[in-house]
């Protein structure tokens, strides 16, 4: 298996899944660590993992997808699919930015083993609301920019390739 064809077939159609899903899950992920510090307690580690991986799986498509665009015939929807999905890597960016922010923050305000409020820090008030109207912009940004580069790949694949009406088959 190649980073560009798996079994034969072109592997950004099955590496835009990945995208597809772990960025809105990454993006209501980070909304609702930042918005409830328990929720991100409980999460731990898995807030920021998940990011990282749904950082690691945008490069992996977007090479997949220029490796698919040399080999495909050429026209102005597959560019511009091309240019949006070149734009999504700095939204997984900041969705694994900050939600490394807010594992960190949960868990350095997280409450003593014993029960007790003995945190050793708590985030001001005006910080938590920056960091969660930040996440809430980043991930619908990052949500909104999947959408229409996926709009833009659908529009690509199958304009004038399939039949308006059902095709007839034997009888």
């Amino acid at each position: 298996m190649s980073l560009t064809v798996v079994s034969g077939l072109p592997a950004h159609v099955l590496f835009v899944h990945f995208v597809i899903v772990l960025v809105p899950l990454s993006a209501l992920a980070l909304v609702v660590c930042a918005a409830w510090p328990g929720g991100a307690r409980r999460l731990g580690l898995l807030l920021p993992v998940l990011a990282l991986v749904t950082l690691a799986s945008v490069p992996l498509a977007t090479h997949a997808g220029e490796w698919l665009e040399e080999h495909v015939d050429g026209d102005a929807l597959v560019r511009k699919h091309a240019e949006l999905g070149d734009g999504l890597l700095p939204w997984a960016l900041g969705l694994f930015a900050i939600s490394a922010v807010v594992w960190w923050t949960a868990r350095r305000s997280a409450p003593a083993p014993d029960g007790t409020s003995g945190a050793s820090w708590s985030p001001p008030v005006l910080l938590r609301g920056a960091v969660v109207i930040l996440s809430l912009a980043v991930a619908v940004g990052a949500v909104v920019d999947v959408y229409q580069i996926g709009d833009s790949g659908a529009k690509a694949a199958w304009h004038d390739n399939y039949s308006k009406t059902a095709t007839q088959h034997g009888g």
